[in-house]
């Protein structure tokens, strides 16, 4: 099969031909934001939000849901957007080597506690004036303080 009627082969994280578009979910709960250490690269050992690629198919909001449901176990109720950030990684050359275009969402914790799956190795519910020790990425950080004011926390 050639063109239209051909399977997509799944993008190359590592130098990708085009963006992958990651989606990511803000979960708060009354003075804390649910944070995730990564399992692997680009961002592996680090807290972040919870999320990861959307698959083909998928609509960004189920995205979402299933990734933390994989990586958290948890459901949520109403997600909202909250807002966009690229993340470029380029090698010593100056070839891009990861380039995602993330979308996350806001929502507010329903119940249920947190357990590690997927791209996580570890949960957990950061205290509002732990985000800036644990998340390193000032868009991250940004997306946090939008979600917040979205969700009225």
């Amino acid at each position: 099969m050639t063109g239209a009627d051909a399977p997509e082969r799944p993008a190359s994280r590592e130098y990708p031909a085009r963006p992958i578009v990651g989606i990511g979910v803000v979960v708060l709960r009354p003075g804390a934001v649910l944070a995730i250490r990564r399992r692997r690269p680009p961002a592996q050992g680090s807290w972040s939000l919870p999320g990861g690629a959307q698959k083909l198919g998928e609509t960004a909001e189920q995205a979402a849901r299933r990734e933390l449901r994989e990586e958290t176990g948890l459901e949520v109720g109403e997600l909202l957007l909250a807002g966009q950030a690229d993340s470029i990684t380029r090698d010593p050359e100056g070839r891009v080597r990861y380039h995602y275009s993330i979308i996350d969402f806001a929502a507010a914790w329903t119940g249920g506690v947190p357990r590690a799956g997927g791209d996580a190795t570890e949960p957990r519910w950061l205290k509002f004036g732990e985000v800036n020790e644990y998340l390193s990425w000032s868009e991250t950080r940004r997306i946090v303080l939008v979600a917040k004011e979205l969700l009225k926390y």
